[in-house]
């Protein structure tokens, strides 16, 4: 089981999420479950918008795993460096920024923080928009 903490100026307090590690689910999967207002609109790792910054607080990490699309957007957004991806390629060490539609939960706990809209994610915003229409 993996502890997955929360945090965000949009939450009222932080709120830790228990996780079943190893069912292959990503981070905003899990958010989403819990209602935590992680914004997001593509789910697929190309539009940056579910961005966080991600602390593991286990003493022993595990391999970590950034897909090619996680790494373009990364870069894109200024968030991760030539010297973080080939650490993170060579040696496992995660950088701090992830995507959590591309972040798979590992029997860790870690600590999430964004920013977030303060009141749903993107996409649910997009949905109740054109339901009032």
């Amino acid at each position: 089981m993996a502890n997955v903490t929360f945090s965000s100026p949009s939450l009222s307090r932080d709120v830790t999420v228990y996780a079943v590690a190893g069912d292959r689910g990503t981070l905003l999967a899990l958010a989403k479950d819990a209602k935590i207002p992680i914004p997001f609109d593509c789910q697929d790792g190309e539009c940056g918008s579910c961005l966080v910054e991600v602390t593991v607080l286990s003493k022993a990490t595990h391999a970590i795993s950034l897909t090619e699309k996680e790494k373009e957007m990364l870069k894109q957004l200024g968030k991760i460096s030539k010297s973080e991806v080939a650490a993170a390629e060579v040696n496992d060490m995660p950088p701090h920024f992830r995507l959590a539609c591309q972040y798979i939960i590992r029997d860790e706990d870690i600590l999430v923080k964004f920013a977030g809209d303060e009141t749903m994610p993107a996409q649910q915003r997009k949905s109740h928009a054109k339901i009032a229409e």
